[in-house]
């Protein structure tokens, strides 16, 4: 029996549910697909396969799940920091997307963002931005797994001038996106509530659920949102999602930063999922998310990194270790948000946030290859007593060796294979120049 590709000499942690590791593991691929994980045996021979990758010694896992983030905003990287966020989004974001967001730039933008998470160990990601198409292109290209929105808001927008047509260039925009590969799903993703009218809340989401495909929107990111909803009930943003029926187990909450008790009963009960972006949410002083209440009531909670503008990387690996240290510290409970629970969240939790459990987001036959080989022989990552919290803890994406999606290796010795980075870097530099002297 011949494999397409065989994984070899390394610690294969699983995060299946048994949450298995695997010493010396194997792992066996077909058809893009996981066949078979087991123990490397004395001095067995390895399986038969066209191809082999040697892991030499590293940590062989599930690639990432990055769940919001904004591709083309890599553009606008430190471009306004230390900001409050009304401030650095109407003043300095807004003016600058409308002036330099464009087809071409978007391209740009996405291609440098999806060079920098797969080098950084992300396989999967979930994207919500405007002229998605580029967006789509630009990944589909680089051979990772996407979920991708196109943005709705009610104001003029790159690619949709005519705010009454957003709903109909994101209901154009899936249909032109389904099944045109299976590593990218089409979807619709709202801003907010406090820039998106109800008529167009309830239309996208009724457009989002018929063409069945997942809906996104930004919600109680700030504390003074209540105030910017356009409710007259003084409601929290998630009781005004759940009375006009946008709460259901295909909608995607991000950030969800100021929710109450009240608010995670509706929550669960509703069956919606959020992706949580800590670090983002620090750097605008946005607050703390109840992560804990969350996961206590038994709601699914992803990771994020947001776009650039506001994090200021893509490197899902420094969330890990902020997700955990930032509710520890809130909550002066050292327990909480152990290192199993953040990996989870960072890898099949996070699929799960937006769909695709049953595709990624763990290593278990069946599956898709979607795999990372971390090079732990660093001074950093030694020793190496265990590898779940020396991942959380002590890991960073540069230590990302080699990248596997949909059985295909993207990325081998630290170089992309389907990108010419250099280039890509030059180009963003040169718009920089344009941008920054603005």
């Amino acid at each position: 029996m011949h494999f397409d590709l065989v994984v070899h000499n390394g610690t294969v942690l699983t995060v299946n549910p048994a949450f298995d590791t695997i010493e010396d593991g194997i792992v066996c691929i077909r058809d893009g697909k996981i066949e078979n994980l087991f123990p490397h045996q004395d001095d067995s021979p390895l399986p038969e396969a066209r191809e082999f990758l040697d892991a030499k010694g590293g940590i062989i896992m599930p690639g990432l799940v990055n769940t919001h983030t904004h591709l083309p905003m890599t553009l606008f990287r430190g471009l306004a920091d230390d900001l409050p966020l009304d401030v650095w989004l109407n003043e300095h974001i807004f003016p600058a997307e409308g002036k330099y967001i464009n087809p071409e730039n978007v391209r740009l933008g996405a291609e440098l963002g999806r060079a920098e998470m797969l080098l950084a160990g992300t396989t999967t990601v979930c994207d919500g931005y405007f002229l998605e198409d580029e967006v789509a292109a630009a990944v589909l290209a680089s051979g990772m797994r996407a979920i991708l929105g196109q943005g709705v808001i009610d104001f003029p927008a790159p690619g949709v001038p005519d705010p009454s047509r957003n709903v109909e260039a994101a209901v154009a925009f899936v249909k032109k996106w389904h099944d045109v590969s299976p590593l990218i799903s089409p979807s619709v993703f709202c801003h907010s509530p406090y820039t998106c009218s109800e008529e167009t809340l309830k239309k996208a989401k009724r457009a989002a659920s018929s063409l069945d495909v997942l809906f996104q929107i930004h919600v109680a990111e700030t504390q003074n949102e209540s105030t910017q909803i356009p409710s007259q009930n003084r409601e929290s943003p998630f009781a005004y999602l759940n009375r006009i029926g946008l709460l259901d187990q295909n909608t995607l909450l991000v950030h969800a930063v100021w929710a109450d008790d009240h608010d995670v009963e509706l929550i669960a009960g509703s069956g919606a999922k959020i992706s949580h972006n800590p670090e983002s949410n620090m750097k605008l002083a946005s607050g703390i998310a109840p992560v804990s209440l969350f996961l206590d009531s038994d709601i699914t909670v992803g990771l994020g990194t947001d776009g650039c503008a506001s994090n200021n990387n893509l490197d899902l690996f420094q969330e890990l270790d902020t997700v955990a240290k930032l509710h520890k510290v809130s909550t002066l409970n050292p327990t909480v948000m152990d290192a199993r629970t953040v990996l989870q969240m960072g890898t099949i939790d996070g699929a799960r946030a937006i769909g695709l459990q049953k595709v990624t987001g763990s290593l278990e036959p069946g599956k898709q290859a979607d795999l990372i080989i971390l090079d732990t022989r660093k001074p950093h990552l030694v020793p190496l007593y265990n590898p779940v919290s020396q991942i959380v803890y002590a890991a960073s994406g540069a230590d990302v060796k080699d990248v596997i999606v949909s059985g295909k290796i993207i990325v081998h010795n630290r170089e992309v294979l389907s990108l010419d980075v250099e280039n890509i870097i030059e180009e963003v530099a040169s718009l920089a120049k344009v941008i920054g002297a603005d």
